[in-house]
C-alpha cells in the first residue's frame, strides 16, 4: 500500500522544474542539431559572414589605418547625425568594441547567430539583428536628449562614446528564439540578467540593451500573434457527420407508415 502511494505521489518541484529545463533545451537544439549533423557549417552561411568580418574589423582596429577605416564605416555614437548613424548601423553590427576581448563576441555570434540562423532562417536573423541593433542605437540618442535629471537620460558626454559590436543583436535574438520556441525560462532568464546588470553597474551598453530586447520583444509578440490569427483563420470549418440521418424538421413532417395487406 505504501509502495503505491509513493509512486502515485507528484514529483518534487526540483524534478519538475529539471523536467521543464530539459524539455525546453530539446526545443532550443533539436532543430539546430539535426542541420548541424546533415549539412555542417554550409548550413550557416550567415553566422560564418558575420563572425569572419567581426574577427577582421578587430584585426583591423589594432593598426592606426584599420581603427580609422572601421570608424568611418561603423562608428556609430548618439553625438554623429541621425542619418549619418542610419547609414553605419548596418556595418556598425559586425565592428566590435576596440577595448573588450573580441573571442567573447565571437563566440557569441558563432552560437546565438548559428541557433537562430537554423532555427528560424537567414533573412529573418539578420533583420532581426539589426532591428535590435537599430533600437539599441535610437535609445542612445533618446537618453542623451532626456538629460542626466531624467531617470532614464543620461549625461550628454556618454554621446560620443563609440556605440558599435553585435552584443545588442545576440540578446535581441535570444529572446525572439525563445519566444518562437517556446522557451519560457530562457526569455524571463535573459530578462532578469539584463535588469540586473543594469541595475548594478548601470551604463549605456546596458541601457542599450535593454531597449534591444524590448524593440525584439515588441517585434516577435506583434507577428506571432499574427500567425495565431492566421492559423486559425485557415483552419477548415469542422465538417457534419454525415453518417447520422437528419431529423425530420416541422415541414417534413413524419414519415408515412406503410401498411402490408393480409392475404
Amino acid at each position: 500500500m505504501s509502495t503505491l502511494a509513493r509512486s502515485s505521489a507528484r514529483p518534487g518541484p526540483l524534478v519538475r522544474a529539471g523536467g521543464a529545463v530539459r524539455g525546453e533545451w530539446r526545443r532550443l537544439t533539436a532543430v539546430p542539431v539535426r542541420e548541424l549533423r546533415a549539412h555542417g557549417l554550409s548550413a550557416i552561411p550567415l553566422t560564418v559572414c558575420t563572425v569572419l568580418p567581426t574577427l577582421g574589423f578587430w584585426l583591423a582596429w589594432r593598426t592606426t589605418w584599420g581603427g580609422d577605416l572601421a570608424r568611418v564605416l561603423g562608428g556609430v555614437s548618439a553625438g554623429i547625425p541621425l542619418p549619418l548613424a542610419l547609414l553605419r548601423t548596418p556595418v556598425s553590427l559586425f565592428v566590435p568594441a576596440p577595448d573588450l576581448p573580441v573571442w567573447g563576441a565571437l563566440i557569441q555570434v558563432l552560437i546565438l547567430f548559428g541557433l537562430a540562423e537554423l532555427d528560424l532562417g537567414a533573412r529573418r536573423t539578420l533583420l532581426i539583428a539589426y532591428v535590435a541593433t537599430l533600437c539599441g542605437t535610437l535609445s542612445a540618442r533618446v537618453m542623451v536628449g532626456l538629460g542626466p535629471d531624467h531617470p532614464l537620460g543620461i549625461d550628454a558626454r556618454q554621446g560620443d562614446i563609440l556605440d558599435t559590436g553585435p552584443s545588442a543583436a545576440v540578446v535581441g535574438l535570444v529572446v525572439c528564439i525563445a519566444m518562437v520556441r517556446h522557451a519560457p525560462i530562457l526569455f524571463t532568464g535573459a530578462w532578469i540578467l539584463m535588469v540586473a546588470e543594469v541595475t548594478v553597474k548601470p551604463n549605456l551598453a546596458g541601457r542599450e540593451h535593454i531597449a534591444a530586447m524590448a524593440g525584439v520583444t515588441l517585434c516577435a509578440g506583434v507577428y506571432l500573434a499574427r500567425q495565431r490569427r492566421r492559423t486559425r483563420l485557415r483552419r477548415p470549418a469542422p465538417t457534419r457527420d454525415r453518417s447520422r440521418a437528419p431529423a425530420p424538421t416541422r415541414h417534413q413532417g413524419r414519415p408515412r407508415e406503410t401498411t402490408h395487406n393480409q392475404p
